[in-house]
């Protein structure tokens, strides 16, 4: 093979143009990251070295790009799984009936915790004849602080997990039949259903990621060998949020402004989020003057959630509503920035003594404000800054900016960042150590619930103090802040911008991609007068 070069530039012919099959580029048009990034100059070594001037390229009648980050990204689903797997583990009792394993607190000693395993019992959905948001419960049933509960998730993510216990029910009920089917108990085969339909719907995630990278599709190896995938891909079901997310943005950038709102619209019912990614279009829509796009897509994504949403709201108001309401009543989550304050400071927090279901009023107040703020900033960049930012740049920023914010950072929502990272600043040692750093959060909070749960039963303390899971709480909010200020720093410098210093302006854009600007909010450099 022939030594690559240090850096690589595309062709002044393929600055600018559309690339709709990546796995058809050839060696001008591609960004090869054994040639750009040291990490994947060493990673290379394994399979001969940096690709040579002259390699066909594109020509390999199997092993595209794209096939290749999806073996890569399935090797790391099977890992997850197994990663999981002791939580899924069964035992016989004493009257001789198979009960899932959490003896001795597994689920933490382990590291396997799932909150699928659990909600199929806390959501009812081991109960025959139950239905989402029309089946209720009493939590604290004859105590003053007696609740009524509903199905707590979005709808579309609500009916998956329904879905998912029917077939796990069926497939019992056939076992038990038949010799020829595999036998568990109904909560692990709920549990296999279910990571079976995540891990595909991760699988969409990378592969929309690939389309939508266009002439960077090897950086999409990051989303499919990301440590976060290992720990977090089964921990809830935030895959089907990214899923929509990434086809959504994919249409986008294909210039289907209706089917990326369909997209946006139903990941909004499964998880808020992908309702995000709305908004930095509309600022750059602005700033091109691509309004009339936009609205086609706003349109779309809303018409699309009242179609999932709007039968369940009309049926069964208050089932529907209670995802809302606990979001609204839920306090600071440990591994939120004001716990991290609360447990380092002694501070009492925003709404000290609240009562059992009491509103903490001022903490959402402050989380509302501070995103609000988040948003404006946000805004400014998009329409003030000297060339317009990629929509990826953007998307992230105020992803990221609503966990930070955020009185909550379950540790699956991180999964929300990957695929929009890779877009929006793919230098794979600081992704690369992002993620390595945001997985390794899971294990002191494993310990510390751990010890959590040792102190409630009045048991010897054999886990860790919050203050570990905290301090590592911090160092994972400092590294995506640090990616927050390189993206800002890329936006004001798009020379230091590897998406365009490839010859790209925005692969993620659509309409936007090579669009002047109709409007920006800065003031125009003074001309010059020229003295006699």
């Amino acid at each position: 093979m022939s030594t690559p070069p240090d850096t690589q530039q595309a062709p002044d012919s393929a600055i600018g143009t559309e690339v709709d099959d990546v796995d058809s580029l050839g060696p001008a048009d591609r960004v090869f990251p054994s040639w750009t990034e040291s990490l994947g100059r060493q990673a290379s070594k394994i399979i001969g070295g940096p690709i040579g001037r002259h390699a066909a390229v594109g020509r390999h009648w199997f092993w595209t790009p794209l096939r290749a980050v999806l073996l890569i990204a399935t090797v790391m689903l099977m890992l997850s799984w197994f990663v999981k797997s002791p939580c899924i583990q069964q035992y016989t009792d004493g009257g001789g009936a198979r009960q899932l394993d959490w003896r001795a607190n597994r689920q933490y000693v382990a590291f396997c915790y799932s909150d699928i395993v659990p909600l199929y019992g806390a959501e009812r959905l081991d109960q025959s004849g139950m239905f989402p948001y029309k089946t209720s419960w009493v939590d604290g049933a004859g105590t003053p602080n007696a609740q009524v509960r509903y199905m707590e998730y979005p709808v579309l993510t609500g009916m998956f997990q329904w879905i998912n216990a029917k077939l796990a029910q069926g497939w019992v009920h056939l076992s038990s039949t038949s010799h020829l089917l595999p036998s568990a108990i109904p909560v692990v085969v709920y549990f296999d259903i279910s990571a079976l339909l995540l891990a595909l719907a991760w699988l969409i995630t990378v592969w929309a990621t690939t389309r939508t990278a266009r002439r960077r599709p090897w950086d999409v190896v990051i989303i499919a060998a990301s440590p976060l995938v290992l720990v977090q891909a089964f921990t809830n079901f935030d895959a089907l949020a990214t899923a929509f997310a990434a086809t959504g943005l994919l249409a986008w950038s294909r210039k289907r402004p209706e089917l990326a709102g369909v997209l946006l619209g139903l990941g909004a019912a499964a998880k808020l989020y992908p309702a995000f990614l709305l908004l930095p279009m509309l600022l750059l829509c602005i700033r091109a003057g691509k309004v009339e796009a936009w609205l086609r897509a706003f349109f779309s994504a809303v018409i699309a959630w009242l179609v999932v949403n709007l039968p369940i709201m009309v049926l069964y108001h208050a089932g529907w509503w209670e995802f809302f309401r606990l979001n609204v009543q839920r306090g600071m989550d440990p591994d939120s920035v004001y716990n991290v304050i609360a447990y380092f400071t002694g501070w009492p927090g925003f709404d000290p003594n609240l009562g059992q279901h009491q509103n903490p009023n001022v903490l959402n107040a402050v989380t509302t404000s501070l995103l609000l703020l988040a948003c404006v900033g946000i805004a400014w960049l998009a329409l003030a800054a000297p060339r317009r930012p990629r929509l990826a740049q953007l998307c992230f920023l105020l992803v990221a900016a609503f966990l930070l914010t955020n009185k909550v950072w379950s540790p699956q929502y991180s999964l929300w960042l990957v695929p929009l990272a890779v877009l929006a600043i793919p230098r794979w040692k600081l992704l690369i150590t992002w993620m390595v750093l945001d997985a390794l959060v899971w294990f002191p909070r494993m310990m510390y619930y751990l010890e959590l749960s040792l102190l409630s039963a009045h048991q010897d303390d054999r886990g860790l103090p919050q203050g570990w899971f905290l301090s590592m709480v911090i160092i994972r909010d400092l590294a995506v802040l640090g990616l927050c200020a390189l993206i800002v720093r890329d936006i004001y410098r798009p020379s230091k911008d590897l998406v365009r210093l490839a010859g790209d302006d925005d692969p993620a854009g659509g309409f936007l991609d090579g669009a002047p600007d109709r409007f920006v909010l800065r003031r125009p450099r003074p001309t010059p007068v020229s003295i006699g």
